[in-house]
């Protein structure tokens, strides 16, 4: 299926509720010379398009982090990563978003730990496109590089060659899928 620009924003006007079902967000960070990824397992978000532009905000649950360890996920979730107690949610914020066909790459704001700093995100909108139930649909997948310290999220522990054993890059990911509301 072709995205163009005009498909995007002029049939897509209105309000978008995230389909969580189908949508899903999460983080890779490189750590002991391979790649340690996680997901949030209760994300919700909300696209809204108009004038040629979309609004999007999203936030994931810091008790839903979803990981292979559940002693890991606690540890996530504690004072030296998420603090979960503190900081319940992640942010995410793009005003005036202007799609390029199907290419996105838009400025926006990302809070973690209660820091919010300015983020990048690049990706693809596929759609709208009519599901088999007359609902209409739109794909949004995002990606972004933060630099964990800049959240206060600082853990680490060296290695005997003196290296870091977890990288500060932090790759962030959304596969979110809308249905437009009536």
């Amino acid at each position: 299926m072709s995205t163009t620009i005009e498909s995007v924003t002029a049939a897509s006007a209105g309000t978008w509720r995230l389909d969580p079902v189908h949508s899903s967000a999460g983080f890779e960070v490189s750590y002991l010379g391979g790649t340690f990824k996680g997901q949030f397992r209760d994300v919700d978000a909300k696209l809204a398009a108009a004038d040629g532009t979309i609004d999007l905000t999203g936030r994931a649950l810091v008790q839903s982090v979803d990981v292979k360890d559940e002693n890991l996920a606690a540890h996530l979730q504690g004072p030296d990563f998420f603090d979960a107690e503190r900081y319940p949610e992640l942010t995410f914020t793009a005003t005036g978003i202007e799609p390029a066909g199907p290419a996105v790459d838009a400025e926006g704001e990302i809070t973690i730990k209660g820091i919010t700093r300015p983020v990048r995100v690049t990706g693809t909108i596929t759609g709208p496109i009519t599901d088999g139930y007359g609902n209409e649909r739109l794909g949004v997948k995002l990606s972004a590089t933060v630099d964990r310290q800049a959240f206060g999220v600082s853990w680490n522990t060296p290695l005997p060659s003196g290296e870091q054993a977890l990288s500060d890059e932090v790759a962030i990911d959304a596969d979110l899928f809308f249905v437009k509301e009536a």
